[in-house]
């Protein structure tokens, strides 16, 4: 199969970057994702994790991947996958206040990580495991500032967007 690319932007900062989807590595999670693209939402900026962005989306394949090719310690440019039950982030303690989130069985969380020195360990919960599915191939410098600024300027109104290359 030939290699597949996608695109991730910030859309309201116009900010994008390419990445390579890593199909020998997590085939299911790759298929899955391709196939519901595009995809796009509220963008978050990380808690726990620490360099890291994000969106959540209603789960969208047939059946959630395995995990395949995990991680706890992303490097930049990664694009993790996770699959989180309604009630593990439908609590104030996450501060999304949306009751959807507690009602939906399943919510897929996909994430950028655009800095070194990332940890999967949630304080509630514990190791949080990530599939990574795909890897940032050109961009990330732009987006690593766009992200930075996502930290300390704020994420309302801003968009995360994943669509095919």
């Amino acid at each position: 199969m030939a290699d597949r690319y996608l695109t991730v932007s910030l859309d309201k900062r116009g900010v994008r970057c390419t990445a390579k989807l890593l199909a020998d590595r997590a085939p299911l999670t790759c298929d899955a994702v391709w196939e519901a693209l595009p995809l796009g939402g509220d963008v978050y900026h990380a808690k726990y994790a620490r360099n890291e962005i994000y969106a959540l989306f209603p789960a969208f394949a047939d059946r959630e991947p395995p995990l395949e090719n995990p991680t706890v310690t992303p490097i930049p440019g990664d694009l993790c996958y996770f699959t989180f039950q309604g009630t593990e982030l439908g609590t104030a303690a996450y501060g999304y206040g949306r009751d959807d989130l507690a009602r939906r069985p399943v919510t897929v969380d996909l994430a950028l990580f655009y800095e070194r020195n990332n940890l999967l360990l949630n304080g509630d919960t514990g190791w949080v495991p990530g599939i990574v599915w795909g890897t940032v191939v050109d961009g990330l410098d732009r987006m690593a500032e766009a992200c930075h600024d996502l930290w300390r300027a704020g994420a309302l109104g801003e968009t995360l967007s994943f669509r095919r290359a």
